[in-house]
Protein backbone atom coordinates (compact mmCIF):
# COMPACT_ATOMS: atom_id res chain seq x y z
CA UNK A 1 0.00 0.00 0.00
CA UNK A 2 1.44 3.45 -0.70
CA UNK A 3 0.40 6.05 1.39
CA UNK A 4 1.12 9.82 0.70
CA UNK A 5 1.21 12.12 4.21
CA UNK A 6 1.18 16.14 3.65
CA UNK A 7 0.14 18.87 5.79
CA UNK A 8 0.79 22.33 7.08
CA UNK A 9 2.92 24.00 9.26
CA UNK A 10 0.48 23.94 12.04
CA UNK A 11 0.63 19.81 11.42
CA UNK A 12 3.84 19.69 11.03
CA UNK A 13 5.31 18.10 14.15
CA UNK A 14 1.99 15.40 14.16
CA UNK A 15 3.05 14.75 10.73
CA UNK A 16 6.73 13.20 12.11
CA UNK A 17 5.02 11.08 14.51
CA UNK A 18 2.69 9.89 11.67
CA UNK A 19 5.62 8.83 9.66
CA UNK A 20 7.09 7.59 12.44
CA UNK A 21 4.65 5.41 13.10
CA UNK A 22 3.91 4.47 9.36
CA UNK A 23 7.55 3.22 8.95
CA UNK A 24 6.97 0.14 11.65
CA UNK A 25 4.21 -1.45 8.99
CA UNK A 26 5.94 -3.51 6.83
CA UNK A 27 2.43 -3.44 4.22
CA UNK A 28 3.04 0.38 3.40
CA UNK A 29 5.35 2.24 1.28
CA UNK A 30 5.18 5.97 2.48
CA UNK A 31 6.33 9.54 0.71
CA UNK A 32 6.57 12.76 2.79
CA UNK A 33 4.67 15.13 0.88
CA UNK A 34 5.65 18.15 2.78
CA UNK A 35 6.12 21.02 4.12
CA UNK A 36 9.49 20.26 5.52
CA UNK A 37 9.82 22.99 8.66
CA UNK A 38 7.00 24.60 10.50
CA UNK A 39 7.76 27.57 9.03
CA UNK A 40 4.23 29.32 7.93
CA UNK A 41 2.84 28.17 4.93
CA UNK A 42 -0.09 27.32 3.02
CA UNK A 43 -2.21 24.50 3.55
CA UNK A 44 -4.02 24.31 -0.39
CA UNK A 45 -0.62 23.78 -1.57
CA UNK A 46 0.17 20.79 0.16
CA UNK A 47 -3.16 19.36 0.23
CA UNK A 48 -3.94 20.01 -3.78
CA UNK A 49 -0.76 18.31 -4.44
CA UNK A 50 -1.18 15.07 -2.58
CA UNK A 51 -4.16 14.74 -3.00
CA UNK A 52 -4.03 15.00 -7.26
CA UNK A 53 -1.03 12.24 -6.62
CA UNK A 54 -4.26 10.03 -5.06
CA UNK A 55 -6.70 10.97 -7.17
CA UNK A 56 -4.23 9.90 -10.05
CA UNK A 57 -3.42 6.92 -8.56
CA UNK A 58 0.02 7.50 -7.62
CA UNK A 59 -0.57 6.82 -4.43
CA UNK A 60 -3.36 4.36 -2.37
CA UNK A 61 -4.30 7.01 -0.17
CA UNK A 62 -3.64 9.97 1.69
CA UNK A 63 -3.32 11.18 4.89
CA UNK A 64 -3.62 14.98 5.58
CA UNK A 65 -3.26 17.72 8.34
CA UNK A 66 -3.54 21.00 9.46
CA UNK A 67 -4.95 23.27 12.50
CA UNK A 68 -8.44 21.74 12.20
CA UNK A 69 -8.10 19.28 9.57
CA UNK A 70 -11.34 21.15 7.80
CA UNK A 71 -8.61 23.21 5.56
CA UNK A 72 -6.71 20.46 4.12
CA UNK A 73 -10.22 18.49 3.45
CA UNK A 74 -11.80 21.48 1.59
CA UNK A 75 -8.71 22.38 -0.33
CA UNK A 76 -8.40 18.08 -0.94
CA UNK A 77 -12.07 17.73 -2.55
CA UNK A 78 -11.63 20.38 -5.21
CA UNK A 79 -9.54 17.50 -6.55
CA UNK A 80 -11.32 15.58 -9.16
CA UNK A 81 -11.51 11.80 -8.28
CA UNK A 82 -10.49 13.01 -4.05
CA UNK A 83 -12.86 11.85 -1.60
CA UNK A 84 -11.46 13.48 1.50
CA UNK A 85 -13.00 12.95 4.81
CA UNK A 86 -12.20 14.49 8.50
CA UNK A 87 -11.45 11.81 10.54
CA UNK A 88 -13.27 13.61 13.95
CA UNK A 89 -14.58 9.84 15.29
CA UNK A 90 -13.65 6.64 14.95
CA UNK A 91 -17.15 5.35 13.36
CA UNK A 92 -16.81 8.46 10.90
CA UNK A 93 -13.74 7.32 10.22
CA UNK A 94 -14.81 3.62 9.23
CA UNK A 95 -17.59 4.91 7.00
CA UNK A 96 -15.53 6.92 5.15
CA UNK A 97 -13.99 4.20 3.77
CA UNK A 98 -17.41 1.62 4.14
CA UNK A 99 -19.77 4.34 2.59
CA UNK A 100 -17.88 7.02 0.65
CA UNK A 101 -14.70 5.17 -0.31
CA UNK A 102 -12.77 7.86 0.78
CA UNK A 103 -8.71 7.77 -0.55
CA UNK A 104 -7.70 10.77 1.60
CA UNK A 105 -8.26 11.49 5.59
CA UNK A 106 -7.76 14.88 7.29
CA UNK A 107 -6.93 15.55 10.97
CA UNK A 108 -6.92 18.85 13.14
CA UNK A 109 -3.61 18.38 14.90
CA UNK A 110 -4.66 21.28 17.40
CA UNK A 111 -7.94 19.87 18.23
CA UNK A 112 -7.39 16.21 17.70
CA UNK A 113 -5.13 13.84 20.60
CA UNK A 114 -2.17 12.48 18.81
CA UNK A 115 -3.61 8.55 19.60
CA UNK A 116 -6.83 9.09 18.40
CA UNK A 117 -5.14 10.18 15.20
CA UNK A 118 -3.48 7.06 14.98
CA UNK A 119 -5.89 4.75 15.58
CA UNK A 120 -7.95 6.51 13.33
CA UNK A 121 -5.14 6.25 10.71
CA UNK A 122 -5.52 2.35 10.98
CA UNK A 123 -9.21 2.28 10.87
CA UNK A 124 -8.86 4.03 7.77
CA UNK A 125 -6.15 1.87 6.16
CA UNK A 126 -7.75 -1.46 6.95
CA UNK A 127 -11.41 -0.59 6.59
CA UNK A 128 -12.47 -1.89 3.11
CA UNK A 129 -15.32 -0.12 0.78
CA UNK A 130 -18.12 -2.10 0.88
CA UNK A 131 -19.15 -1.32 -2.61
CA UNK A 132 -22.76 -2.38 -3.57
CA UNK A 133 -25.87 0.27 -2.68
CA UNK A 134 -23.16 2.40 -2.04
CA UNK A 135 -21.00 2.61 -5.51
CA UNK A 136 -24.57 4.51 -6.91
CA UNK A 137 -23.74 7.51 -4.78
CA UNK A 138 -20.08 7.26 -5.77
CA UNK A 139 -21.16 7.71 -9.61
CA UNK A 140 -23.41 10.12 -9.12
CA UNK A 141 -20.55 11.90 -7.93
CA UNK A 142 -17.96 10.98 -10.69
CA UNK A 143 -20.71 12.11 -13.31
CA UNK A 144 -20.47 15.71 -11.62
CA UNK A 145 -16.93 15.96 -11.89
CA UNK A 146 -16.89 14.30 -15.18
CA UNK A 147 -19.59 17.29 -16.97
CA UNK A 148 -18.07 19.88 -14.52
CA UNK A 149 -14.65 19.64 -14.53
CA UNK A 150 -11.80 19.85 -16.84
Amino acid sequence: MKLIVASDHAGFAYKKIILDHLAKRSDVTIEDGGTFSEGSCHYPEYAISASERVANKEFDFGILLCGSGMGVSIASNKVKGARCAVGYHDEATKRARIDNDANLIAFGARYMAMEDILRRIDLFLTTPYEGGRHQVRLDLIADYEAKNYR
